[in-house]
């Protein structure tokens, strides 16, 4: 999450997101949980933690109110999970199976199957996979060649590598090697309702959607985003996707069907693709969402993969919202998504 994203959080009180960083205010000396009942500070007097000990560290009190420096309930079965990630860690030429994994630790296949997923937020298997493409991503910045990295990160082979490489690094090893470079991204910026809508895409399909104040801003953060590629403004080839976007937020297009090129990790596609079935006019919560995609107890990895999508409207996180109701956070500014829900809500009425 950027620091925008925990402001949005902060400001709507969304408890999902405790426990996922604390903020700090430097005109008190005290730092809170994002769900703190206390009135809200200055966004410049506020600084961010990732964890309670680093606020504590740099000077500050915990809340009394909130009490950010108490620790949850433990899972019960963390250390369990924590020990067979490493064990997969361990053995990166040679991912353990699931039966193998299952005869080490004493548990049923099923048992640790779904213990794992519970609580790590992906299967074992999809755990390896991850692991083995962040080995391959530092291997490929640290300058190695390509297939030095692919065979040094534990891939049997170039052919297996290159096939996980859109899933999990956005593009081939050759290509990220080089950070993007050559990499063409077309985009456009064009007003709408809710102020400036850019949307970017490569070759493949859309890779980004963004909402914002100004064009500069939204230049700026795809800039971030894609330090490395070509990135070219203009209209023609990207209105056959503005075009669907601009009749969904005047109401003509319930639905957005539109290809996408998005990097994300295996849990982040679940969220994605759940969030995607979401009615045009109806809600869900973080733990709706979560026991959609088969994990009940992960709201808060939820709400975290709403906050990094990459693709507003096209992925509408902003149908997601709080337990209570509260509307909970949004990347893009919590008063656009009020508004896109009430739109929803309306256009819905207008047709029954």
């Amino acid at each position: 999450m950027n620091e925008q994203e925990k402001w949005q959080a902060v400001l709507a009180r969304d408890s999902e997101f405790d426990g996922m960083f604390v903020y700090a205010v430097g005109s008190t000396g005290i730092y809170c949980r994002p769900s703190c009942p206390s009135r809200r500070p200055r966004r410049e007097v506020v600084q961010f933690f990732d964890r309670p000990a680093l606020a504590e560290d740099a000077g500050y009190r915990p809340c009394r109110r909130c009490h950010p420096d108490q620790a949850e309930r433990p899972e019960p079965n963390l250390a369990l999970m924590q020990a067979v990630c490493r064990y997969i860690d361990e053995n990166p030429e040679h991912p353990p199976t699931l039966d193998d994994l299952a005869e080490r630790f004493h548990l049923s296949p099923y048992h640790l199957q779904r213990t794992f997923k519970r609580i790590i937020g992906v299967t074992p298997k999809q755990y390896a996979a991850a692991q083995r493409s962040q080995r391959l991503r530092t291997a490929l910045k640290a300058g190695n060649t390509a297939t030095e990295a692919i065979y040094d990160a534990g891939y049997g082979s170039s052919s297996s590598a290159y096939g996980e490489a859109g899933t999990y690094l956005g593009m081939t090893p050759d290509r990220f090697r080089r950070g993007g470079a050559n990499e063409a991204i077309d985009y456009t910026i064009t007003p709408c309702p809710l102020g400036k809508l850019l949307v970017a895409a490569t070759a493949n399909g859309i890779c980004a959607v963004r909402l914002g104040d100004s064009e500069t801003e939204l230049e700026s953060t795809l800039a971030e985003e894609f330090p490395a590629a070509k990135r070219l403004r203009g209209d023609r080839r990207l209105q056959q996707w503005v075009a669907p976007i601009a009749d969904y937020l005047d109401g003509a297009r319930p639905h957005l069907d539109l290809p996408l090129d998005i990097q994300a990790t295996a849990f982040q596609r679940q969220v994605w693709t759940a969030l995607q079935a979401i009615p045009y006019g109806s809600t869900r919560s973080y733990s709706d969402v979560a026991t959609a995609i088969g994990q009940p107890t992960a709201a808060r990895a939820v709400a975290n993969a709403c906050a990094s999508n990459p693709a507003a409207l096209v992925i509408p996180c902003h149908r997601v919202v709080r337990e209570d109701g509260g509307l909970g956070g949004y990347r893009w500014g919590i008063q656009r998504k009020e508004t896109l829900l009430a739109q929803e809500a309306e256009n819905v009425r207008h047709e029954e």
